[in-house]
């Protein structure tokens, strides 16, 4: 009987330790939680450090854009820079501090600033666009009428539309639930309980979709507007004198003609970006609403792939400021043709090595 009891003893004992180690919470993740940590982490840090470079560079180079008819385009890109960092800094600390079942308040919030950080950049980057076709089109009404008091005008405008679309869930009918794999919150997009859900799922949809499209049109005749410009620079024929005015005065005009394809080239690139990362998703929310289809599986994966899709919009936008610069462009092209002109130096030696052959 006591060898029985001792022998027993250490095994009820060690189970009983096991079980209560695993009931009480650890202060550091498991082996589980590990990857499901780094891959926020590691986008909010990567995010962060890329935006807040682009506003380096930006704050860098305010000196060419100094003069007023840059000026709005400058405050445009700040703002766009700034809504892509606060997005991945706050979104990004919303899905580091939810591991557990997410409360209904905590949803909320969590779906509120989801809306928010999602449509400010696609309206901003339509702002541009628009500031950038009204400049090279019609440049007179530009710098007569287009000022940074009206650009922080449309900047309070855009930024209280898309805070106006994020909170009326809160107060005018619609929610925000959980989406799958339940580690972020957003509108009610598949199974809607009521036509409130229904058209604030439409309204994201529909307003997203709208400012792309917009901006496509606006570059398209931006770019066709300085194609033209240039076409009709190059073929017209002006006499000497003209052409001697030309050159006097191309050395003033060069600078912003080439500071004006460069913020075309930085615009297009945001818009083929913002097209690329959000259309999939905007084009799933729209055809959810009228397919009236109950949630599947594929559906969430494609939603969250979506998202996963969206959010890197705010990581590459920086990026094309950062390379799409006429510095970095300028060292580029240098460092391809670096070696034609030796390939041509090594040509005519040998030729006149030839010909200099053939006399003797």
């Amino acid at each position: 009987m006591d060898s029985f009891s001792t022998s027993t003893t250490p095994s009820i004992l060690h189970q009983n330790l096991r079980t209560n180690s695993s009931e009480q919470p650890s202060a550091w993740p498991n082996n589980s939680t590990w990857p499901s940590l780094v891959v926020p982490c590691f986008t909010m840090t990567f995010g962060a450090i890329s935006n807040l470079t682009a506003l380096g560079i930006l704050a860098k180079s305010r000196v060419q854009f100094h003069r007023r008819s840059k000026a709005p385009f400058l405050l445009l890109t700040v703002a766009l820079l700034l809504a892509d960092l606060a997005g991945h800094v706050i979104l990004g600390a919303f899905t580091l501090a939810q591991r557990e079942k997410i409360e209904d308040n905590f949803c909320q919030i969590f779906g509120a600033s989801m809306v928010f950080f999602g449509l400010c950049p696609l309206l901003l980057g339509c702002a541009m666009a628009v500031e950038r076709c009204v400049a090279i089109t019609q440049p007179f009404f530009h710098s007569a009428m287009v000022t940074l008091r009206h650009m922080w005008r449309v900047v309070l405008l855009l930024s209280s539309l898309a805070l106006v679309l994020a909170v009326l869930p809160l107060f005018a009918g619609g929610t925000y639930t959980p989406q799958s794999p339940k580690t972020w919150c957003f509108l009610r997009i598949r199974d809607p309980q009521s036509p409130a859900d229904t058209n604030l799922a439409l309204a994201f949809s529909v307003l997203g979709l709208s400012a792309l499209t917009f901006s496509l049109l606006c570059n398209t005749v931006s770019a066709l507007a300085l194609l033209q410009a240039r076409l009709k620079y190059r073929h017209v024929d002006a006499e000497p004198s003209v052409r001697s005015l030309r050159r006097a005065s191309s050395t003033s005009s060069s600078s912003g003609c080439s500071l004006d394809v460069e913020m075309l080239a930085q615009l297009a690139g945001v818009t083929v970006v913002s097209c690329v990362c959000w259309s999939p998703f905007l084009i799933h929310i729209l055809t959810m609403q009228f397919s009236q289809r109950s949630s599947t599986h594929e559906n969430d994966d494609f939603i969250l792939l979506g998202v996963r899709m969206a959010s890197w919009n705010q990581i590459l936008d920086p990026w094309i400021y950062i390379l799409l610069r006429k510095a970095v462009v300028f060292r580029l092209c240098c460092a391809s043709y670096a070696q034609r002109p030796t390939v041509s130096e090594n040509r005519t030696f040998a030729d006149a090595h030839g010909e200099a052959f053939s006399l003797q």
